[in-house]
């Protein structure tokens, strides 16, 4: 057997000429190594396993998606959703809704929320068919982080509306989750405000989520507050006391990083806000919290170059 000798090249998996005498490889672990590749931030190189892996399982589901997502951290869209489309046609019925969101994640990289809608819509009917109403109520939320992200703040309320209203239709829930489910409504309320330049509105509702924070019954939920006030201030144009705040928050979160660069760049201190838009661009989550912060990171770095 030989082994094929795949070169990746932006939005592209292209096959070259044989290498004779290297013995095949499963497809299966040639994925595996891909995904490794690919969270390590080497697209290219996961991109030319995944071709290896097509090569010998045209349909294999976790190849497609595997290449989907990376061509989208690499900035190719289009032809990322041409596998994440693949994907979603070959995917087992336990993965549909993981193939269905990677599309909805995609749009999102470019800010597209109707297209986004498209396919969390397709997956919020899929979990509330099954009376999956915690899923769907998450769902219904991450679509109305896209629509807020990408500006849409009407309907970033009607789906944050949406997932509050969906939460409530979970059998027998507990005290903790009703806070929870309470403090992420508040949570998305004050942020919509804060865009709209709503300052009471957002700081009412910001103390409304301190005040469930205090009850101490989602204790995990703490490191939500920072962030929550750092955005509050970045879109009041309180520059200082958003960076304050932010570097208080997850900064694993490429969000939360994209965030400060912002804050810094506002204040003016565009060293900083480089330091933490190339900080950005370490992150390799397919994720909205990504989808939003790398393309700005990037245009920003390339802008400041």
């Amino acid at each position: 057997m030989v082994t094929i000798v795949v070169v990746a090249t932006p939005g592209r998996l292209t096959a070259q000429t044989p290498a004779v005498g290297t013995p095949s490889a499963d497809p299966n672990e040639l994925v595996k190594q891909a995904r490794k590749l690919n969270s390590e931030g080497k697209q290219d190189a996961a991109l030319a396993l995944y071709a290896q892996a097509l090569e010998r399982s045209p349909d294999l589901f976790d190849a497609h998606l595997g290449a989907g997502v990376a061509l989208d951290l690499q900035g190719n869209y289009k032809d990322a959703r041409k596998h994440l489309a693949r994907a979603i046609e070959l995917a087992p019925d336990g993965s549909k809704n993981q193939a269905l969101t990677a599309m909805a994640v995609s749009y999102a990289f470019e800010s597209d929320a109707a297209g986004s809608s498209r396919f969390y819509r397709q997956v919020f009917d899929r979990e509330e068919s099954t009376q999956d109403f915690g899923g769907a109520a998450e769902t219904a939320n991450a679509l109305g982080r896209i629509y807020l992200e990408s500006g849409d703040l009407e309907n970033a309320l009607k789906w944050y509306q949406t997932g509050y209203e969906t939460s409530r239709r979970q059998p027998k829930l507990t005290s903790d989750q009703i806070d929870l489910w309470n403090l992420r409504w508040a949570h998305a309320q004050a942020r919509i405000a804060a865009r709209k330049g709503n300052a009471q509105e957002a700081r009412q509702q910001t103390a409304a989520v301190r005040a469930l924070l205090d009850k101490g019954t989602n204790q995990d939920q703490q490191i939500q507050y920072p962030y929550l006030v750092g955005y509050v201030d970045l879109y009041l144009k309180d520059y200082q006391g958003a960076i304050a705040e932010l570097q208080k928050a997850d900064q694993r979160d490429p969000f939360i990083l994209a965030l400060l660069a912002q804050a810094y760049e506002k204040s003016g201190d565009a060293s900083k806000a480089r330091e933490y838009y190339t900080q950005v661009l370490a992150s390799n989550a397919h994720s909205p919290n990504n989808a939003f912060a790398r393309p700005l990171a990037r245009k920003r770095l390339t802008a400041t170059h």
